[in-house]
C-alpha cells in the first residue's frame, strides 16, 4: 500500500494520521520479517524514542481492523503482522518461527469445501505450511 493509500484508508475510517503512527507504518511496510509488536516497538523506538509498547500495540491492532496491515497467524507465539499486500502463503520454520512468503497460483485457486461453505463466507485464503527451514536445517 503506497503513503497515499495509507493516508486515504486512515482518511476514510476517522484514524488521525499522526508522526506516531506513520512511524509505525513506515517501519511496517520496510520489515520483510513478518514483526511482532515487540520487535517493531523497538524499530520504532530508534526514531521515536518516547514511543511507548502500548502505543505501538494499540496502532497495530487499529490498523488491522481498518485493512492496512494483517494479523499473521501467531501459531502460540505473539502476534505477526505485514502490511496488507497481495495474495499469497507462508512457510513457517517450527524452529527458528521465521515466516517466509511464497506465491502459488494452485493455492489461491483452491477450491473452499462444501462444509466451510455451510458454515459461511469464505473472504480470503491463506496456507500455512511449517517444516524447517534450511538455515535450521543445516544447524
Amino acid at each position: 500500500m503506497s503513503k497515499e493509500a495509507f493516508y486515504a484508508k486512515c482518511a476514510e475510517h476517522g484514524l488521525k494520521v499522526t508522526p506516531q503512527r506513520v512511524r509505525i507504518y513506515e517501519e511496517l511496510v520496510k520489515a520483510l520479517d513478518h514483526p511482532s509488536a515487540d520487535v517493531l516497538y523497538r524499530r520504532v523506538r530508534k526514531a521515536l524514542p518516547n514511543i511507548s509498547f502500548d502505543t505501538v500495540y494499540r496502532t497495530l491492532l487499529s490498523f488491522t481492523e481498518i485493512g492496512i496491515v494483517t494479523l499473521v497467524e501467531g501459531y502460540g507465539e505473539q502476534k505477526r503482522f505485514e502490511p496488507n499486500g497481495h495474495q499469497h502463503h507462508h512457510f513457517r520454520c517450527i524452529k527458528c518461527h521465521a515466516i517466509h512468503d511464497f506465491e502459488n497460483d494452485a493455492y489461491d485457486n483452491m477450491a473452499v469445501p462444501e462444509s466451510i461453505r455451510k458454515q459461511g463466507v469464505v473472504m480470503s485464503k491463506r496456507v500455512v505450511l511449517e517444516g524447517v527451514c534450511l538455515k535450521c536445517k543445516g544447524k
